[in-house]
């Protein structure tokens, strides 16, 4: 019963707070109709102008620039009124204790008087306007996208609706991350750290050759470019359980990006990227020097991932000796390899011999 009420109380906290943004949202509205003004929002800026690698945090936040969205502009009053209409939107799944999904919502706009939009990458960017003017994540709102997160496989118990899961019991695929991860109670967790891997391919082969054990870890498939539930689940794991958090991907520039967004965050969302980067994360995945050492099957760079390197060099996110180095030598290389190229030395030499190595442990 206690857990019960702790999981509630979480769940209550984070809808009263977004409840209580919205309402103020609401109040300014109505401040300025009361006195005979158009109604205005205070924006924050998120032109790339606006957005700023923070040195000290180690992830990219929004700078002081700020804009107003004004229903007396008649190129405003349109996305005003849809902004107003999500906040309603959202603020009847949080008093109801529901969500919906953003296609759900684009659909649901089809009936409002501000009208519907024209596909739902502009209502998904209305979203975000609500997310960055509240301070809030879309998930706070009600708001989940079509698809769970990633998988997570290892000695981690939760409570999900009441329902306890354990994640070395939920099926080969593991424990399912889902959108409202917030939401969800770490009962108990034996694990030491945290081992997230690109590939649902690579994933599959941890778990079947049981790394969970081997490494005392949670092994989280990635899906490819994390989605923000997964992000936010490794964060809780590095913060509330004070597990270092490991990143496999592939070795080529794509890869290192996908590492890089779980690591420092992404521009897109400087607004929230205090709640999903992991700054102290690591990496472990496929460099240049591996290649190498390892003789490793390779690809030749395309074009576009020369291109892409070289963008990386100049992105304050690798501005250290270990990511200029391996930039570097892989553009002098002209070659990249994949997580999979291990299995040139059989099926389980990456997690008896690789990642051991990597971690400076026995294999």
């Amino acid at each position: 019963m206690a857990k019960k009420k702790i999981k509630m109380t979480r769940e209550r906290g984070h809808r009263q707070r977004a409840s209580g943004k919205l309402i103020e949202m609401g109040k300014e509205v109505v401040s300025d109709i009361e006195k005979v003004h158009p109604p205005k929002l205070k924006m924050p800026s998120r032109s790339t102008s606006n957005i700023i690698y923070d040195e000290a945090h180690r992830y990219f936040v929004l700078g002081p620039r700020y804009g107003l969205r004004s229903a007396g502009s008649m190129k405003q009053v349109k996305k005003f009124a849809q902004l107003l209409c999500t906040a309603d939107f959202a603020k009847e799944l949080i008093e109801r204790g529901k969500f919906a999904t953003l296609r759900e919502m684009y659909y649901t706009a089809e009936g409002w008087d501000a009208g519907p939009f024209s596909d739902q990458g502009e209502s998904d960017l209305i979203i975000e306007d609500l997310e960055a003017t509240c301070g809030l994540k879309r998930e706070d709102l009600g708001l989940t996208p079509e698809e769970d997160g990633a998988a997570v496989f290892g000695k981690l118990v939760v409570n999900e609706d009441g329902v306890v899961i354990d994640a070395t019991k939920a099926g080969r695929a593991g424990y399912t991350i889902p959108p409202t991860i917030d939401d969800v109670e770490f009962l108990k967790c034996k694990a030491k750290r945290v081992i997230a891997i690109e590939t649902m391919g690579m994933y599959h082969r941890f778990v079947q050759e049981q790394a969970w054990k081997k490494f005392d870890a949670l092994v989280v498939g990635l899906k490819g470019q994390a989605a923000r539930a997964t992000r936010r689940f490794l964060k809780r794991a590095h913060d509330e359980l004070g597990l270092p958090v490991y990143l496999f991907t592939d070795g080529d520039p794509f890869g290192f990006h996908i590492a890089m967004v779980v690591i420092s965050g992404s521009a897109k969302l400087a607004y929230i990227n205090h709640e999903l980067a992991v700054p102290d994360a690591q990496f472990l995945g496929v460099t240049a020097s591996d290649i190498i050492d390892y003789k490793l099957p390779t690809d030749k760079l395309r074009e576009l991932d020369v291109a892409r390197l070289k963008q990386l060099l100049k992105d304050p996110r690798y501005n250290t000796k270990f990511w200029q180095s391996e930039i570097k030598k892989m553009l002098e290389l002209g070659k990249k390899a994949e997580q999979q190229a291990f299995s040139k030395y059989g099926l389980a030499y990456v997690v008896k011999e690789y990642l051991p190595a990597k971690l400076g442990l026995k294999s």
